[in-house]
């Protein structure tokens, strides 16, 4: 279950109210729209049998629309935030912001703000200052996620999850032009700055991957999407989609660090299997760790500079020594 179907979820317990009062599904529909969701009848009625499993929500079916109630002595608002619940939303909208879609982010915004109440509002205790004393920072330079429409998303996501056709005007990046086509949405990755629609196209059964940015229209067909039967979204990465793996083949890594290296891997390591020993005539540490055999670990070696000297596997040692002599030669 995806956080945009849990967020969905909480808001619709939310909404109903504890009897005698009851609403009607078209009310209830109309609310969630009026916080941002889009749910079609299917969906809301799933969603009202699925909540029904866990609270005491009753349903008057004499007639429809149906009326639907939480038992009177139930209370359906969620707990208060505490002061550091508060603060840890507040990391979490700093971290969430550079890794999903702005879209994405947007639907936790009444959490956000809550918790920027709390905050702001209590001047004299220590939290008050966190603007000033709180900050989530990436790893590595991280690109701003590319900018998804919100109609684009709420359509995407609506047809994945109630497993509909779509169709779609994308931006071909090969071609710069745009094209018309049916989508047969199977799966969604968020991979680094861009999120991306794993499908297949018209009557092909080839899977594609649509960069969600790029699609500049989609309409939600009645037609159930074509799918793959026993797909699995974490074997199709393994397989190398993505260029990575969940689970790849691993190699031991051997190489020569400076001790500001060695004191990042000795706090956080780079594997579980991993060791350091210090050479002191080389003032130089050895690093000895088996790691993930791909393009990314190599990436990650390279952008510590003359700091990391690979010494096996010897691919690795090649490709930096090559990749090197390149930037040399260009400078020249």
């Amino acid at each position: 279950m995806n956080h945009e179907t849990v967020l969905r979820l909480i808001t619709l317990l939310q909404l109903i109210p504890n009897s005698p009062r009851s609403s009607n599904t078209w009310t209830l529909k109309q609310k969630l729209i009026e916080e941002g969701f889009a749910p079609s009848d299917r969906t809301l009625q799933r969603d009202l049998e699925k909540l029904s499993l866990g609270f005491p929500i009753e349903c008057d079916d004499s007639k429809k629309p149906y009326k639907w109630s939480l038992h009177n002595d139930y209370s359906n608002r969620l707990p208060e935030m505490d002061n550091a619940s508060a603060l840890t939303w507040a990391l979490a909208e700093e971290y969430l912001t550079g890794l999903l879609p702005q879209v994405a982010v947007d639907k936790l915004k009444n959490q956000f703000e809550h918790a920027h109440q709390i905050l702001d509002v209590q001047s004299k205790n220590s939290f008050s200052q966190w603007r000033q004393t709180v900050k989530a920072i990436p790893n590595g330079k991280a690109l701003i996620p590319a900018e998804i429409e919100s109609d684009i998303w709420q359509v995407v996501t609506e047809a994945l999850l109630e497993k509909k056709a779509l169709e779609v005007e994308y931006l071909s990046r090969k071609k710069n032009k745009v094209k018309s086509f049916s989508v047969h949405p199977i799966g969604m990755v968020v991979k680094h700055s861009i999120t991306y629609l794993v499908a297949m196209i018209k009557d092909y059964d080839d899977i594609r991957q649509l960069a969600l940015h790029r699609i500049k229209k989609a309409t939600l067909t009645e037609s159930n999407a074509r799918t793959i039967e026993n797909f699995s979204i974490d074997e199709y990465i393994n397989s190398g989609a993505f260029g990575y793996s969940i689970e790849e083949k691993e190699t031991e890594l051997n190489a020569l660090i400076e001790p500001s290296v060695a004191w990042v891997l000795e706090e956080t390591p780079v594997s579980h299997q991993q060791e350091l020993i210090f050479e002191p005539k080389m003032n130089l540490f050895k690093l000895k760790a088996t790691v993930p055999d791909n393009d990314e670990t190599l990436w990650w070696l390279m952008g510590f500079g003359s700091k990391v000297e690979v010494v096996s596997p010897k691919c690795w040692r090649e490709k930096i020594y090559n990749h090197a002599l390149a930037i040399v030669e260009r400078a020249q």
